[in-house]
């Protein structure tokens, strides 16, 4: 028996062709479902953004902060390093009875001292931390013209810096450091 009975070819090929449409929908409509949808879990450019601007502003400040316990740092390496001169000063006094008076720099002081030629054993004499920097920081040295005392200094960073109530203010001994003369805050002296 034709099931199609009554229906012109014409009918019959339309029908047809819409019940393939449908299947065909039908599949598509349970196929989407069995294909898993993409994530949206991530971060938007915003939120990225927002982030790095909090760490650049937090790091900025922990830098600032920090600024004041590296001075503090490098204050106190200047005043070890005045001790550690003082002590190579003393070494080469008990040597010559005398303490260097052929100097003018601190870089010509740490040259004589180091020097196997004058044979006190030292073999390394520190300059300022800021020696290298744009500054160009420098200590300095100063002797009596008898060749029986003398002052050495280092510039601090901290002109508050509770060493500085130590150290002596008036010499007569002439010394300069990094362009200031004398002994005057924030020059801390040491003189023997």
């Amino acid at each position: 028996m034709n099931k199609n009975k009554g229906f012109t070819p014409l009918e019959i090929l339309l029908n047809a062709v819409k019940s393939k449409d449908n299947q065909s929908r039908d599949y598509m409509s349970k196929s989407n479902k069995q294909i898993p949808k993409i994530s949206k879990r991530g971060f938007t450019l915003i939120e990225i953004l927002i982030v790095v601007a909090i760490i650049g502003i937090l790091s900025s400040v922990v830098l600032v902060g920090l600024s004041s316990f590296r001075a503090r740092g490098r204050d106190a390496k200047r005043i070890a390093d005045l001790r550690e001169t003082q002590n190579a000063l003393e070494l080469y006094y008990a040597k010559y009875s005398t303490y260097p008076n052929v100097v003018n720099t601190w870089a010509d002081l740490r040259t004589l001292l180091v020097s196997p030629g004058t044979g006190i054993g030292v073999s390394t004499i520190s300059d300022d931390p800021l020696s290298d920097s744009p500054q160009a920081w420098h200590y300095g040295y100063g002797v009596s013209a008898d060749g029986q005392r003398y002052v050495i200094g280092a510039q601090l960073e901290d002109s508050n810096n509770a060493a500085l109530n130590d150290s002596i203010h008036n010499t007569d001994i002439p010394i300069t450091v990094n362009n200031v003369s004398g002994c005057a805050t924030p020059v801390y002296c040491v003189q023997f």
